[in-house]
């Protein structure tokens, strides 16, 4: 009896530690959220980097004590609300644990806010990916990312209409 309550506990608790996504899913839901689909390789490289795909990641205390939220790794002094009620700016509005759960749409608003402000380099992620060798830049940099994610694209359209990825002799 006692194991049941704690396996029925557990399940309960379970939504609060947000879920583990992939690229394909994360590119489908950004895509379904009207992010623009040349963005997509860069933002599910930053979620793999910053988060490893983890909705619920509160990240270490950064050097002004501050921490960073979410799938994005979005952080609290400027751009939401921490739950501890220290000054933060709140630039997208929200408290920090709405970056934490399921349901990715705050967090994708958020990050293209902080994106449309302080561009791609507000990622210390991304700094990190653009100094790598000139062919693994180039790859990343240019708006034709697309060779890391086209599979995931196309499997987002064959599961919408299979009619237009059905093989030529079917």
């Amino acid at each position: 009896m006692k194991a049941f309550i704690v396996l029925v506990a557990l399940a309960l608790a379970a939504p609060a530690f947000g879920r583990t996504m992939d690229r394909c899913s994360l590119a489908r839901e950004m895509s379904d959220l009207g992010v623009p689909r040349d963005q997509l390789a860069r933002w599910t490289c930053i979620a793999e980097h910053e988060s490893s795909y983890r909705t619920g990641v509160v990240g270490p205390e950064n050097y002004n004590g501050s921490n960073d939220y979410g799938i994005f790794q979005i952080n609290d002094y400027y751009w939401c609300a921490p739950p501890s009620g220290r000054f933060s700016y709140n630039e997208c509005g929200l408290s920090c644990n709405n970056l934490l759960t399921d349901d990715i749409t705050n967090s994708v608003r958020c990050a293209q806010k902080v994106l449309s402000q302080q561009g791609w380099s507000a990622w210390s992620t991304w700094e990190v990916l653009r100094r790598l060798p000139a062919l693994h830049q180039r790859l990343l940099l240019s708006s034709d990312f697309d060779p890391w994610i086209n599979d995931c694209i196309k499997r987002i359209c064959i599961s919408l209409n299979p009619l237009l990825f059905r093989p030529a002799n079917a």
